[in-house]
């Protein structure tokens, strides 16, 4: 298991894959919902990615999110900016991913 999807489940975060809808030229990857909580990841990104890049995608996914889960509890402060805020969440995920390597390796 994944350290992200570990860390979701010790929030007691769901984690669920749906189509997240069209957005323009974007593309939504993931979204946080704190009413749930969950955390909905992208299906059709998920489904058009390889074995080793989908499940990296996904851990990363999950990473961003908690990051706004830990600043929606006051856990980690919250940035001014939303630019920062969302830079912040992509650096955390980075390193819950490299945390997760040395199991990753072990499989």
């Amino acid at each position: 298991m994944s350290e992200a999807l570990r860390l979701a489940r010790e929030y007691n975060i769901a984690v669920r894959f749906v189509h997240l809808g069209d957005w323009n030229d974007g593309e939504l990857r993931a979204e946080y919902d704190a009413t749930i909580p969950v955390i909905r990841i992208n299906q059709r990104i998920v489904e058009a990615l390889p074995g080793a890049e989908r499940d990296r995608f996904v851990a990363l996914a999950i990473g961003h999110e908690l990051y706004h889960h830990r600043e929606r509890l006051g856990e980690i402060p919250t940035l001014p900016k939303r630019a920062e805020r969302e830079a912040a969440a992509d650096a955390y995920a980075l390193k819950i991913l490299d945390e997760s390597r040395p199991a990753l390796a072990e499989r």
